[in-house]
């Protein structure tokens, strides 16, 4: 018969043959296990996403039907902890950490120095004076003025010049004066921290107090010289998204470690320095019973 004018002509049997091949759908081919177990519908089941086999208990698997990644050559090994890093993870029956303080204690009341500047709702969580270093150049001065003064004062009686005698006297009750302002000054100095802010506070004529809300703290750091290491002290840096900062570097504070360890945790773990309280207010009140 002629074909019709105007159609394409009929494919061969070879040709249609060729296009049912080419149009068949492939199977998918489980790939062996390596462990000459069979493929077959009680084999394993492979995910689509290309993972492990699951619920045949293949290497790589546990019996809960998890994968987990190793090493072609290697068995799985847990993950091992040590006593001492187990220990910060042990709670005891009411929930709190068991293991070894590692932050100062908490001081019951503030001194009366600092009462004065907390209101009612604010929650009291130390006062700190500086370290003792800070005091270093007064003293100093006041032990070789007490040596230069003392040998000037001695040869000029010597002399038989009573006036520049007393001049160097005089000379050096100033200088001890000025080293008792110093001592003074420092005793008034305090770094104060409470749950919502941090302040400094010094100054005996005129004072002066600096504060920052820990809410608008940024970045916290401190600076140990290596005198600072051997005698624990450091410098704190205090950083805030303000640009004007009215305290931002306090120096020569005590335990620095310790006390930033205190400053963190009243930042970010304030529920945790609250359960901690009153489990020692359960406790005195206990020991005050007995």
């Amino acid at each position: 018969m002629g074909q019709p004018p105007g159609e394409p002509p009929e494919p061969d049997d070879d040709e249609r043959r060729q296009r049912d091949r080419d149009t068949e759908p492939i199977p998918r081919v489980r790939p062996d296990d390596g462990l000459g177990r069979p493929d077959g519908p009680d084999g394993p089941s492979f995910p689509d996403d290309g993972g492990y086999p699951t619920g045949s208990g293949y290497p790589g698997e546990d019996r809960s039907g998890r994968a987990w990644v190793r090493e072609p050559e290697t068995a799985y090994q847990p993950p091992q902890f040590t006593e001492d890093e187990l220990a910060g993870l042990r709670v005891d029956a009411s929930g709190l950490p068991s293991g070894p303080r590692r932050v100062l204690p908490l001081e019951d009341e503030p001194s009366s120095l600092v009462a004065r500047y907390l209101f009612p709702t604010e929650r009291y969580r130390g006062e700190w004076k500086r370290h003792w270093i800070h005091l270093a150049t007064p003293l100093l001065v006041g032990i070789a003025a007490t040596f230069v003064l003392g040998y000037l004062s001695g040869f000029l009686a010597g002399q038989d010049v009573g006036a520049l005698t007393t001049v160097a006297v005089l000379a050096w009750f100033v200088v001890m004066g000025w080293v008792a302002w110093k001592v003074a000054d420092w005793w008034y100095d305090r770094f104060i921290l409470t749950n919502k802010r941090v302040m400094v506070v010094n100054g005996i004529i005129t004072r002066k107090v600096a504060m920052m809300p820990l809410a608008r703290v940024t970045d916290m750091k401190y600076e140990q010289s290596p005198t600072g290491r051997a005698l624990n002290y450091g410098t704190f840096v205090l950083e805030s998204a303000g640009q004007d900062q009215a305290l931002r570097e306090i120096k020569n504070l005590p335990n620095p470690n310790e006390l930033y360890l205190r400053v963190v945790e009243e930042m970010y773990e304030p529920q945790a320095v609250e359960a901690r309280l009153g489990k020692e207010a359960d406790e005195a009140k206990a020991d005050d019973g007995a």
